[in-house]
């Protein structure tokens, strides 16, 4: 529930209060006494979802721009008439929809100043990447608790849909300004890390577990982009914090253009690309699925007039945004491809590992054990490039051959020269 404060013009006393008693809601005045153009002050406490429609009324009467409106959260209101109206607006869809001025506000103040943006997204990327060459999980947690991203994808669809044009292009500026900043922070910390040698060695970087599982994305990697846009306006409009949302848009934007950085320093153009398509498919996406909706949830501009020019952005914006959406769809496409393709053919090559030894094995003493298959690197579209099989024998005996009768399997089979190494392992049967 809401207090709404509002001082009232001279000679408008009698119109407006006349709006709130034809719509039965409680109110009190008290004279304003500064000997400027307002004669009054009412307090008016309104359910969370009647501000907004009671504002219109207003305005429409002739509140104008020039008067006070001060919209503060209400604890707790005790009043039979106030009761009567909370009922009438629990019957509403969406009894927790905050105003349009406080979705605004909460937009606006979402976005923080460049300066605390800049250094906030900065030291993020930082983290992330130590996170990512540390192969630390939750480092890079802690890195998207402090990530500043929330605020410009928050502001960008709300000045869309209010046709604000100034917090849009803000929103605009400061997605592109922190995704440039978290990728080159990323390079430059990752290219002194190298070259000091503060990790081991590393001629593919995809073999770090945290950095791999971004550098072949696919459809899931939308859906968590999407479940973040709607997160994140969901947790706006109801004005629940949304401290909680701004981790998961960090989740799907920080890590990926951390990776991004990484791959740029160890001179890896496969593993920025890769990376990089999954930025961009996330930051269209959160961006997307806000503004749908946004709309969707009834937020106009204030004024009716501006109603159809707010409309038009709104459906030119989307509809840029969902082409681009659907183009970078065919690359995640092609990796959700590639990852079904790849466990067919990890479970033929299983198959053929079995076929290989029950014919080399005409005892039945081996037992196959597990099949492990690599790939020249974590990017997708990857060949098979080794195999390694272990098998259990009976202890004391020994095995020569196997390798050579399984490669020549697996080759048939993937079309490809692989290494087949095959690891022997004492075991009893009982």
């Amino acid at each position: 529930m809401r207090l709404v404060q509002i001082t009232i013009p001279a000679g408008k006393r009698e119109t407006l209060l006349s709006v709130l008693d034809d719509e039965d809601i409680d109110y009190i005045v008290a004279d304003e006494t500064s000997g400027r153009e307002f004669s009054a002050i009412a307090y008016i406490p309104l359910p969370t979802n009647a501000v907004e429609p009671t504002l219109d009324s207003l305005r429409e009467a002739g509140l104008d721009d020039d008067a006070f409106t001060v919209i503060l959260e209400a604890n707790s209101v005790v009043s039979r008439r106030f009761e009567a109206l909370e009922a009438e607006y629990a019957e509403e869809e969406d009894e927790d929809r905050i105003a349009r001025d406080e979705l605004v506000t909460a937009a606006a103040e979402l976005a923080p100043s460049t300066r605390t943006y800049i250094i906030m997204t900065v030291v993020s990327a930082v983290i992330a990447t130590a996170g990512l060459l540390l192969n630390s999980a939750a480092v890079v947690v802690g890195s998207m608790v402090i990530a500043p991203l929330v605020g410009p994808a928050m502001a960008t669809s709300v000045g869309t849909v209010v046709n604000d044009d100034e917090m849009f292009l803000r929103g605009v500026r400061l997605q592109i300004l922190g995704l440039v900043l978290a990728i080159g922070a990323a390079f430059v910390f990752a290219f002194v890390v190298r070259h000091i040698h503060l990790v081991p060695p590393l001629e593919d970087v995809t073999t770090i577990t945290e950095i791999g599982e971004r550098v072949a994305p696919d459809f899931l990697t939308l859906v968590i982009a999407i479940g973040a846009g709607v997160a994140g306006i969901v947790s706006l409009t109801t004005g629940v914090s949304a401290a909680l949302v701004g981790v998961m848009i960090a989740v799907a934007l920080i890590p990926p253009a951390a990776t991004v950085g990484i791959g740029l320093a160890w001179g890896q153009p496969l593993v920025s690309l890769t990376s990089g398509v999954l930025v961009l498919v996330n930051v269209l996406s959160i961006n997307f699925s806000a503004l749908v909706v946004l709309w969707y949830k009834g937020y106009r501009p204030q004024h009716w007039f501006w109603t159809d020019d707010a409309r038009r952005d709104t459906l030119k914006r989307g509809a840029v945004l969902a082409v681009a959406i659907v183009l970078l769809s065919g690359f995640l496409g092609g990796v959700t491809w590639d990852s079904f393709q790849r466990a067919t053919t990890e479970q033929q090559i299983q198959n053929d590992v079995d076929d290989a030894i029950a014919a080399f094995d005409s005892s039945h003493s081996l037992d196959r054990l597990d099949v492990e298959v690599t790939y020249t690197s974590a990017v997708p579209f990857q060949e098979p490039e080794r195999i390694v099989v272990r098998v259990g024998i009976p202890p004391g005996e020994s095995v020569t051959g196997l390798a050579s009768a399984i490669r020549d399997r697996v080759e048939e089979t993937t079309g490809s020269a692989v290494t087949v190494e095959v690891r022997y392992l004492a075991s009893e049967r009982r």
